[in-house]
């Protein structure tokens, strides 16, 4: 496995802290964030999962707990639009130029506007995914705010 991705390269540019975590990845399982966390030894609620979707016909990302689904009259309000649904996974393969259970917010072909939910500020560190299938990025909330420039806001029901 590559300790080099999209995301990696993209927070050595900007100076940021982070640190790499592996699991074994199963391609089976239904939840893949619940999957790293169990594989990892850690709290669901630690590993953010990134979601790709669509606000007003255009592209956005959001980043919420593996133990959490989103809320996409929330997540349209965080980012100022009026209607929000999850993009079709061949579609977020090729806007972000990761794999579907790779997706990182970090390094994507095109950075798109994110929110990440606020749950993430209650700890010091969180997991997410570094851009390749069994490959977690830890990293503190706000370095992953100041890294892509994202809104902070309340995203699950």
């Amino acid at each position: 496995m590559s300790k080099t991705t999209p995301a990696t390269i993209a927070l050595a540019r900007g100076n940021i802290p982070f640190t790499l975590a592996h699991y074994e990845y199963d391609p089976h399982a239904e939840r893949v964030g619940l999957q790293a966390a169990e594989a990892m030894g850690v709290s669901p609620s630690e590993v953010f999962k990134t979601l790709m979707a669509e606000l007003d016909g255009k592209p956005i990302c959001a980043i919420v707990p593996s133990d959490e689904e989103v809320n996409m009259k929330k997540l349209a309000a965080a980012l100022g639009g009026k209607s929000a649904q999850m993009m079709k996974p061949a579609d977020a393969e090729r806007l972000t130029g990761y794999k579907v259970g790779g997706i990182s917010p970090l390094g994507q072909r095109k950075q798109v506007p994110t929110a990440l939910d606020e749950l993430a500020t209650l700890y010091d560190e969180i997991f997410l995914n570094g851009g390749q299938r069994g490959l977690q990025i830890r990293i503190r909330p706000t370095d992953l705010v100041t890294a892509l420039g994202c809104v902070v806001a309340d995203l699950v029901r």
